[in-house]
């Protein structure tokens, strides 16, 4: 406690712990974790450091907090439901979380969290479009107009909105909510090929003077633009890289599940380095590259929202950086090796293939045809 924090919270931990362990209740690592979480939406800083201790010691199982979170992001956007509808979604939300407690035990890859929060989202729109513009409060009575009309709402996520209601209008026609499900026939055509924005060289040359000249530029946007931009590394990967993923004496890094480790260019090495010596600065233990105000105190990794944020400055999404590092190496090299490479399945790769036609090649083999 006291490397992690200050000299007063440090204090206030320790008596914290001393007033648990006089108590009459069990004094085993796991019950005083479970006494130490405060209620609510945080379990408060001084179970996540306790948490970590106990976990990293191997004393405690970690808390089901990430769960309980989980929990309470889909009880909400059920509730927001109207209330005609909301049985049939809550159900649909409970036997989605039953086949997710199935497929954890038969080690099959169970949908995450954010797979179900994003499914019972679009049925939530779908619900309050239906209310609201159709005049229907009951799921007998939509029909595939009215399912078109939704997804032409916002036709850029026709196939993964979609894809959510053939789910849930197939489980609803199984309980015998429905009798025909509205989603059939419908189909969601679109290409195979990468529809993302890709960067000019112009512009490239400028994010690479950006992050590594300008002083004034935040090291975490510096690193996972340079990662991103000439190594193909997804916000994910930058996220996740942990210190002794580094190793100084080769200047390579593991990023992710990639089956190879990645050598680093001087540029790259550089901007790494300067992300280093930030984190340096920050009394933590925490392993993880990337270390933010709100993560200096444990051990868990900077979230998700605050990667996809971080090249805001630039003007560019992660995304966008990646996308075109991987539409290079892709129509300039085999797709497998990029695969292999990259630890991404081949079928993956071909996406920043499709519809590609180098004209200069075309014109060789013209040339040579007699």
């Amino acid at each position: 406690m006291a490397v992690r924090h200050c000299v007063a919270r440090a204090c206030s931990f320790i008596t914290e712990v001393g007033r648990l362990l006089q108590d009459e209740l069990s004094n085993s690592p796991q019950a005083l974790l479970e006494r130490s979480r405060r209620p609510g939406r945080s379990m408060g800083t001084f179970a996540r450091t306790l948490e970590d201790f106990f976990t990293l010691q191997g004393l405690a199982l970690p808390t089901d907090q990430a769960e309980r979170l989980a929990a309470g992001r889909r009880k909400r956007r059920v509730d927001a439901v109207p209330k005609s509808l909301r049985p049939a979604v809550a159900a649909f939300d409970a036997s989605r979380m039953r086949a997710q407690d199935r497929a954890r035990p038969a080690g099959t890859r169970p949908r995450s969290n954010l797979t179900l929060e994003a499914a019972l989202a679009t049925m939530r729109d779908l619900a309050v479009f239906l209310t609201d513009q159709r005049g229907k409060g009951d799921w007998a009575l939509v029909d595939i107009h009215d399912i078109e009309a939704f997804l032409a709402t916002l036709p850029k996520a026709r196939k993964r909105r979609l894809t959510v209601l053939r789910q849930f209008f197939g489980f609803a026609r199984s309980q015998r909510v429905i009798l025909v499900d509205p989603t059939r026939g419908l189909t969601a055509k679109e290409g195979s090929g990468y529809r993302g924005r890709t960067l000019t060289l112009d512009q490239q040359r400028h994010l690479f003077r950006r992050w590594t000249c300008d002083d004034e530029v935040h090291p975490h946007e510096a690193l996972l633009g340079m990662l991103a931009l000439l190594h193909g590394a997804s916000s994910a990967e930058v996220r996740m890289l942990q210190v002794t993923d580094v190793d100084p004496a080769t200047q390579i890094v593991r990023l992710g599940k990639r089956p190879h480790p990645v050598p680093l260019d001087p540029a790259s090495w550089a901007v790494l380095q300067r992300c280093l010596a930030h984190r340096a600065a920050w009394p933590t233990q925490n392993p993880h590259v990337v270390v933010t105000k709100g993560t200096k105190g444990g051990r868990i990794p900077a979230s998700t929202a605050y990667l996809s944020h971080v090249l805001d400055g630039s003007g560019y999404p992660p995304r966008t950086v990646r996308g075109t590092r991987l539409v290079d190496l892709v129509n300039t090299m085999d797709p497998k090796l990029v695969a292999a490479a990259f630890g991404m399945d081949p079928q993956a790769t071909l996406i920043y293939l499709a519809d590609h036609v180098d004209a200069s090649r075309l014109l060789e083999q013209h040339e040579r045809t007699p």
